[in-house]
């Protein structure tokens, strides 16, 4: 099927532009709660400085780098399953009615992505690749 051909012979190169993507944008909200760039226009309290921001910035150059990407993504998936429900869904429990579409499309995106790895253009692929070299040049 043409539809099918369309798209499909690139789907590593997206997955790995995705994953990319993902954990670059995903850094700059933990570089907001961090150091305070780019300002957040609001205060920011403690806690989520303390311990949102750290998975934030960490998890998402991790998860864009691609290493350790399972883990980095399944923690930052929890982190923003936590956010959802403990901020947007106390005031509705539609997302774009309680402004957490965000918190939960990074959810759902980080679940994905811990599920399927790093795929290729990562720190991983690369550890992976030099492991199975010394494995056949040292048997």
């Amino acid at each position: 099927m043409k539809t099918k051909m369309f798209m499909s012979k690139y789907e590593t190169q997206v997955y790995a532009i995705l994953r990319l993507v993902a954990g670059f944008l995903f850094l700059w909200h933990g570089s907001q709660k961090l150091f305070g760039f780019p300002p957040a226009g609001h205060e920011i309290p403690a806690y989520i400085v303390f311990i949102a921001g750290p998975i934030e910035f960490f998890g998402g150059l991790l998860v864009m780098t691609g290493l350790w990407t399972r883990w980095a993504a399944f923690i930052c998936c929890g982190e923003m399953a936590y956010a959802y429900w403990s901020f947007h869904g106390l005031h509705a429990i539609l997302p774009f009615v309680n402004f957490g579409e965000l918190a939960m499309i990074y959810c759902f995106l980080f679940l994905f992505i811990s599920a399927k790895g790093s795929g290729i253009f990562s720190v991983d692929h690369l550890l992976e690749k030099r492991r199975q070299k010394q494995n056949l040049q040292n048997p």
